[in-house]
């Protein structure tokens, strides 16, 4: 738990000297801009606030402050160019992190009730949610109601580990290519290349697997009915290689070359200095490559939900990757429709728990990042 710790403790440090570093910038700014540039300033941000407030609250004034922000924009683009570039690239920032911050506290309110609903009691203490997690029953329609999202949650495993087993020694194979051994030509030609698939909608592959895929492996393993753990799990995979291709090779490519030169002086082979040296440096860029892979896996919707039979239920046994039921992302797609009641507040449930998921391993690829920074020095 030590480089943990050691982590927070930094990043507590480094978040102190940002907001000590910007503080000082603020008042340069005040001290060197003129009264009317700050004037213009001021009104481009309180009419922000403004329309921000009047948009929750539903107003009808909303399209006043609205206005005032545009005259004021535009005013200051024609007088003070830069100070009126410097302060709407703040306001869109911060509107961002805004509108992200409405939207985790809106996801976590509406999956409120449900969790009351499902609540369960051991040992005399009150679990909210408890029963959403301990019992495998999912039915919105006989009573007892009751929206368990350990099925959804065993499907998303299934699927994100199988597309990690997919995605993770082919997109670093892929990326080891392309940094250590592909000539420039062929680099140049191909990682542009592979980037562009990351573009490819997922329903188109949704619905390559769904027409080629699930009917030969129900034809060939003699299934009944189409969707499988197992061919969602290959389709989400290689929709994750253009992300684990693209990060591991700027991290394969970020290794000092003095490293391998000095590697292969001492009469190494090509193979044992990227085996050996390469990869090991770039361990950690690599990691995060795997783990961005993994958040495109778990994230995915359109393909699991074009291919999946769509039955909130486990598979017997458990391990079985030749049937498939449902994930969390494609119960949402099936179900947000029609939801309503309880049924629509358990759907907030499951983006809660794959809000959560993503957000850990969005911070341990950060993390990771970091401790290669650390590693090598430098911006790399």
């Amino acid at each position: 738990m030590s480089f943990i710790q050691d982590f927070i403790r930094r990043g507590r440090s480094e978040i102190r000297e940002a907001i000590r570093r910007r503080t000082r910038r603020a008042h340069d700014f005040v001290d060197e801009t003129e009264p009317e540039a700050l004037a213009v300033v001021t009104i481009v941000s309180v009419s922000l606030i403004a329309a921000l407030a009047g948009f929750l609250l539903v107003s009808a004034l909303t399209a006043v402050p609205i206005a005032t922000f545009l005259v004021a924009v535009t005013y200051g683009w024609i007088r003070h160019q830069e100070v009126t570039a410097r302060i709407l690239t703040l306001t869109t920032t911060v509107s961002t992190l805004l509108i992200l911050g409405l939207i985790i506290v809106f996801i976590f309110m509406e999956s409120i009730p449900v969790i009351r609903y499902e609540s369960a009691t051991v040992f005399g203490v009150t679990v909210p949610g408890l029963r959403m997690f301990v019992e495998t029953r999912w039915d919105a329609v006989s009573d007892p109601v009751r929206f368990s999202m350990v099925p959804m949650i065993h499907g998303t495993v299934m699927v994100t580990l199988i597309a990690t087993a997919v995605a993770a020694p082919l997109g670093v194979s892929a990326a080891l290519f392309l940094s250590e051994i592909a000539p420039a030509p062929v680099r140049e030609i191909v990682k542009p290349g592979v980037e562009i698939l990351a573009g490819i909608p997922s329903i188109v592959y949704g619905f390559i697997g769904f027409t080629i895929l699930s009917p030969w492996a129900s034809a060939q393993f003699r299934l009944t009915g189409q969707g499988t753990y197992l061919f969602v799990g290959v389709v989400v995979g290689l929709m994750a290689l253009p992300t684990v291709v693209s990060v591991a090779e700027d991290a394969l490519s970020s290794v000092p070359e003095s490293i391998k030169s000095g590697s292969l002086a001492v009469g190494t082979t090509d193979w044992q200095t990227m085996t050996s040296i390469t990869l090991p440096a770039a361990f950690s860029g690599v990691s995060a490559a795997v783990l961005l892979g993994v958040g495109r896996a778990i994230g995915e919707t359109m393909a699991a939900t074009v291919m999946l039979k769509g039955v909130p239920r486990l598979t017997e046994p458990l391990y079985n990757v030749f049937y498939g039921q449902e994930t969390l992302t494609s119960i949402i797609a099936r179900n947000y429709g029609d939801a309503d009641g309880l049924q629509m507040d358990a759907l907030f449930v499951a983006g809660v728990i794959l809000f959560v998921t993503v957000l850990f391993i969005s911070i341990g690829s950060q993390y990771v990042e970091w401790r290669m920074k650390r590693q090598f020095g430098g911006d790399i």
